[in-house]
């Protein structure tokens, strides 16, 4: 099916796939400027490694949904499995119910929008971007990130290592409330800001074995 699918993108094509019945790896390595459809649920590695896409997932996502997504734009309805988001460097990720466990994991750019609930270790070394979480977010949040930003609305049940809080900019609440705005989702005023407190940010030139040989 998927192998279907690339054939059918095309820049401009609008490509809709009827009972996907969950099944694995749809859309897939997909680099058009087009617009698919599921009207139901997909499986593990849904919409992967696109470059330019706007897929929509009318039900729920299994794991890894978007995983290095380079450009385009992910809707998913319901909720989504373990690691959404992972690796992503650009575009934009929304899931419009909860997350599973490790969103965001080494995000490396774009913006992950979780309408709903968060898992643990959401933002696991996180190296850019930014994860927008509507509801609130599992332990660990945040864990050993270098850099981007983690917005929570609702409560946080434990920072990671080396995550921390500061405060947010005026224009960036405007600004998150703008993007959810724009994607019909509302009701949130505030949010707790997640960055990395870059403890872990000491190099040294020599490594291990090389010092002990000194």
């Amino acid at each position: 099916m998927n192998s279907q699918l690339k054939g059918l993108a095309a820049p401009g094509s609008e490509i809709t796939v009827r009972n996907p019945n969950a099944r694995h790896n749809l859309a897939v390595g997909i680099f058009e400027n087009c617009s698919i459809r599921f009207e139901g649920s997909v499986g593990y590695y849904a919409a992967s490694l696109l470059d330019g896409p706007e897929v929509v997932i009318e039900g729920n996502a299994g794991w890894a949904v978007g995983d290095n997504l380079m450009s385009g734009k992910i809707t998913v309805a319901k909720d989504a499995g373990a690691s959404a988001g992972s690796t992503m460097r650009g575009g934009q990720l929304v899931i419009g119910g909860d997350a599973g466990a490790r969103a965001g994991i080494s995000m490396k750019g774009g913006t992950l929008i979780i309408g709903g609930n968060a898992g643990f270790l959401t933002g696991f070394m996180m190296q850019k971007g930014r994860i927008i979480i509507c509801g609130d977010a599992g332990e660990a949040l945040g864990d050993s990130m270098y850099e981007g930003a983690i917005y929570v609305a609702g409560t946080i049940a434990s920072l990671g290592a080396d995550a921390t809080t500061e405060e947010m900019s005026e224009d960036e609440l405007i600004d998150i409330l703008s993007l959810l705005e724009s994607q019909g989702i509302t009701g949130q005023r505030t949010f707790t800001k997640v960055v990395s407190a870059k403890r872990l940010y000491h190099y040294d030139s020599l490594e291990r074995l090389e010092k002990s040989a000194l």
